[in-house]
């Protein structure tokens, strides 16, 4: 695993990035911070200082890539040599789809991703709840996730976000296992139809695997939730965040719905190694 000087030089080159490009920056970092190795992460240094970093983030068998260059180090060739590195290690790791991720306002990012011959998938919004007043969400109960609940867990990755069964169960191999990490389970009369998980990084809740199984749709059940967990997090403290791929409308409407705004966006690339 990382050493923390290591961690914290690319927490301080991933600041310098975002504020002098003007944009947020998409890291994993409960990922990064909880690997068993280094073989996924890369970074080069100048002179004892990090110029450069790329990283990989496995889900399943799709793995993430994402990276950054020092402002005034830009130009010089470091990424390039990082990437094809990087690529060296994606083929003999056995991912077999990779997504390149890029903030949506980076120009820069998306010439590079497009000189290499990247194909643009999709774009996923990031959203921030702006407080307002939430009416009394009932009609539901959200227990603790136990491992009875695996199948249906996975049945809803599957359902509700197109996930392999491998992918699926890799997921969840990862996700039980992180720190500050609420995983609940929706009941309507006794009955478990869906799920939800809440990251909580620093002064931050993340809504992650939010999903109800489609006979149970169309019936407030999610609208209610959202609520109760966001009202859970905002009352303790924390600003409320959700990731949702901008294709779906009725998330998007749902989300707003409650409160949320879209606050950034990153887009992803397929790339092919015979690129």
């Amino acid at each position: 695993m990382r050493t923390l000087e290591e961690l914290k030089a690319i927490k301080a080159l991933q600041k310098e990035v975002e504020a002098h490009d003007n944009l947020e920056m998409k890291l994993n970092w409960e990922m990064l911070e909880d690997r068993e190795s280094n073989e996924y992460d890369f970074l080069h240094y100048e002179n004892d200082e990090l110029v450069a970093f790329l990283g990989l983030y496995g889900f399943g068998s799709t793995v993430e890539v994402t990276g950054m260059v020092k402002p005034n180090s830009r130009r010089e060739g470091h990424f390039t040599r990082l990437f094809d590195e990087v690529m060296s290690t994606v083929s003999k790791l056995g991912f077999t789809k990779i997504l390149m991720n890029a903030p949506a306002s980076s120009e820069a990012a998306k010439a590079f991703l497009q000189m290499k011959g990247a194909i643009y998938s999709f774009t996923e919004h990031q959203m921030q709840w702006q407080p307002v007043e939430l009416p009394e969400a009932t009609g539901f109960t959200l227990r603790p996730a136990e491992d009875r609940d695996r199948e249906l867990r996975v049945q809803l990755d599957i359902k509700a976000f197109g996930l392999t069964r491998e992918d699926s169960l890799a997921t969840e191999g990862r996700i039980t296992a992180e720190p500050d990490t609420d995983l609940w389970m929706i009941e309507v009369e006794g009955e478990p139809v869906g799920k939800v998980r809440v990251k909580r990084e620093e002064d931050q809740a993340w809504i992650y695997g939010f999903a109800i199984l489609p006979e149970h749709q169309g019936k407030g059940i999610g609208r209610n939730v959202l609520r109760r967990v966001v009202k859970d997090q905002s009352e303790a403290g924390y600003s409320v965040h959700l990731e949702v791929e901008a294709t779906n409308a009725h998330a998007l409407r749902l989300y707003e719905s409650v409160g949320f705004k879209v606050h950034h966006a990153q887009e992803y690339y397929t790339y092919s190694l015979n690129s």
